[in-house]
């Protein structure tokens, strides 16, 4: 297993590639991260694609993707590229190919790149469970030589590039039975054809690793990364999350996967696959480039190098840690779900307020709980504030985390009510104070969240040894010099790694930790989403806190729908719902609507809306249940990635999903 991905994992350093040119927009090098997004018109509407490429070209979209599935409508792609051009814009058009060799063959004849999917563009999925001896395995890779071959040799002809894009979803049958279903899977699959390409002396050719789970999504890309180094490739990477859905999740989603791969250096042109008009991508695309761009900026004034952290990029493990109690029922640290914590905007000094600020977001939620309230106390005349909110949230707040300049001897431990998490910032010289506190804790059954960094934990160790189990937290509010947030907190897992600590980790997402903080809650929410997120799915993280947004409501559920964005809790229904395209059977966007008013209240079930098969039951590997356009107004329901029910006309299907569901005994009444 390869272990090196990126030159850094604690401050961005850009993974150096070669530059591939789509047209006239060079992709690579140090180039800029390009935007990119996909027309959803039926290809053959050449009228309906141009007027969307047009829009996506006047929202700043760079290079813009176009759905070839058969032969006429990549003939089609002719008249769009001439009209297009007509109507004086620029920007490379891509077909994307699934299936059809002959399709490719027509669309390289018009259009700057061509993307074939390496799972189905010359095999036919079956899900056969055979076993592949070497000889026949060399037989399947001589066949797909044959099929790859003529595009590889037009492509080079002509002086277009190719994407080799991957999907998680649709991997084929020879890899699945010899590589898994996994990132591994995933790049074998790419590099069968990059191979191809390479023995023709070809390598115009970006690579992409997509998934729905962020998760498997970074990994894989990871992987394709570590594996080039050792190969000796230095192909770009096109970075997404696949079928990623609509709104804020989706949002999150994106952010999770391609945010915090951009973080470590990786990534020079993305995607972010909304179930929403395609132009809507673009802006999110900026907030997260803008943030890679801050990265950047610091990792280029930095020349701090630390050895890597403990986890294992390739392979997700959550960090192992003891066990805090919060309360008898509410306990924290590994085997236990991230538990959340949320700031409050009322101070102490008007204690009944803060008390109803955190009640009322209860109330607001339906499934979602604050497992403890963070307040400020810098004043010992506040301190029967703080009992008073103590006692007034008996059992609704499991711990009350209370961040504190004052003294152990000033500190108001007194009292009953939810439990006492002191947090207090220390420097390598507090260590006189750090020991004071870990005995104060101790004495009062209280809890301490260390606010430290990496070297400060190294040279207080002995004192952070001393505190007993189960009464230590660790956190850094603000990032180490030279650092980002998200290297700051892998250099402080570092440090516990070598001193033996295993102390639960707070992850918070403060203004102090974010790279670019514009006004606005989509801002926001990207800047937490990269920042937890990748830690997150990294196996770092048993408390998280938003503390950017403006209310308690809004850090409640931001921070449990960064849980669920980066599967490490679900307390809604997740859905995994593709972006449509010219491939699509149905409305997609509707149609998610529908589904969400009728099963948005069964939290503990995946749904997958796909608009046609092409990734549709790899994805659904992760999905409970699936809705997949099989035929024009047509509509076939899964149960994983097995079809139950076949060519349901689309204004029942909806009803008989919900059938489904009952059917499998994983239905509830809202």
């Amino acid at each position: 297993m390869p272990s090196d991905y990126c030159p850094s994992r604690h401050r961005t350093v850009r993974r150096l590639t070669r530059v591939v040119n789509v047209g006239a927009v060079a992709v690579g090098g140090n180039n800029p991260i390009r935007l990119q997004s996909m027309t959803t018109s039926d290809t053959e509407d050449v009228a309906a694609t141009v007027a969307q490429a047009i829009r996506l070209a006047e929202a700043g979209c760079e290079i813009i993707r176009i759905t070839a599935p058969n032969k006429a409508a990549a003939i089609a792609l002719k008249d769009i590229h001439r009209q297009f051009r007509a109507a004086g814009f620029a920007q490379p058009l891509v077909a994307d190919i699934h299936f059809l060799p002959v399709a490719a063959m027509e669309a390289v004849e018009h259009v700057e790149k061509v993307r074939v999917n390496p799972g189905n563009y010359a095999d036919k999925k079956k899900f056969a469970v055979l076993e592949y001896t070497d000889k026949a395995y060399a037989e399947e890779l001589e066949r797909l030589h044959e099929a790859f071959t003529p595009l590889v040799l037009r492509a080079k002809a002509l002086g277009r590039s190719l994407r080799i894009g991957t999907n998680h979803g649709s991997l084929s049958d020879r890899i699945m039975n010899r590589f898994g279903d996994s990132p591994n899977g995933m790049v074998e699959s790419a590099l069968e054809f990059i191979r191809i390409a390479e023995s023709h002396g070809f390598k115009d050719m970006i690579l992409s690793m997509k998934s729905s789970n962020p998760k498997v999504m970074v990994e894989a890309y990871r992987l394709a990364a570590a594996r080039m180094t050792e190969l000796g490739m230095d192909y770009p990477l096109h970075l997404g999350v696949t079928e990623a859905g609509e709104g804020e999740d989706a949002r999150i989603k994106s952010a999770i996967g391609i945010g915090s791969l951009l973080a470590d250096g990786l990534g020079d042109t993305i995607r972010v696959s909304l179930t929403e008009d395609p132009w809507h991508e673009i802006p999110v695309c900026r907030e997260i480039v803008s943030r890679a761009e801050g990265f950047a900026a610091l990792g280029a004034a930095s020349a701090v190098t630390l050895p890597a952290d403990p986890a294992d990029p390739f392979s997700f493990a959550r960090r192992e840690t003891e066990l805090i109690e919060l309360s008898p029922k509410c306990l924290a640290g590994s085997g236990e779900v991230p538990r959340v914590i949320v700031r409050s905007v009322a101070g102490l000094a008007d204690w009944q307020a803060a008390a109803k600020e955190i009640l009322d977001a209860h109330a607001a939620q339906r499934e979602v709980r604050a497992e403890g309230l963070l307040v400020r106390l810098d004043e010992p005349a506040h301190a029967a504030g703080l009992r008073s909110l103590r006692k007034a949230l008996g059992q609704a707040v499991p711990a009350l985390f209370v961040e504190t300049s004052l003294s152990p001897a000033d500190f108001p431990f007194d009292g009953s009510g939810s439990r006492l998490v002191v947090v207090k910032a220390f420097s390598a010289a507090d260590s006189a104070s750090l020991q004071a506190w870990g005995e104060a804790v101790a004495k009062h059954d209280a809890i301490l969240a260390a606010d430290l960094v990496g070297p400060t934990l190294a040279a207080l160790a002995k004192e952070l040894a001393a505190i007993p189990a189960g009464r230590l937290i660790l956190t850094s509010s603000q990032p180490q010099e030279g650092l980002h947030a998200t290297g700051t907190v892998r250099e402080l897992v570092r440090c516990a790694d070598i001193a033996q600590l295993e102390a639960p980790l707070w992850i918070r997402t403060t203004v102090a930790n974010a790279v670019r903080l514009d006004p606005g809650f989509q801002s926001r929410l990207i800047e937490a989403s990269i920042f937890a997120g990748g830690l997150l799915v990294d196996g770092y993280g048993d408390f998280l806190s938003c503390e950017t947004p403006t209310s308690t409501a809004k850090s409640l559920t931001l921070a449990y729908d960064i849980l669920q964005g980066a599967r490490m809790r679900q307390t809604k229904t997740e859905y995994v719902a593709c972006p449509s395209c010219g491939r699509t059977l149905f409305d997609i966007q509707s149609t998610t609507m529908k589904i969400k008013e009728r099963t948005g209240h069964l939290k503990s079930v995946t749904i997958a809306v796909m608009g046609c098969i092409v990734n549709g039951p790899g994805e659904m590997a992760d999905a409970d249940f699936g809705y997949v356009g099989g035929a024009p107004g047509k509509i076939n329901l899964y149960v994983g990635k097995t079809p139950v029910k076949f060519n349901i006309p689309q204004e029942e299907a909806v009803e008989r999903l919900v059938d489904l569901i009952k059917e499998k005994g994983r239905w509830v009444e809202a």
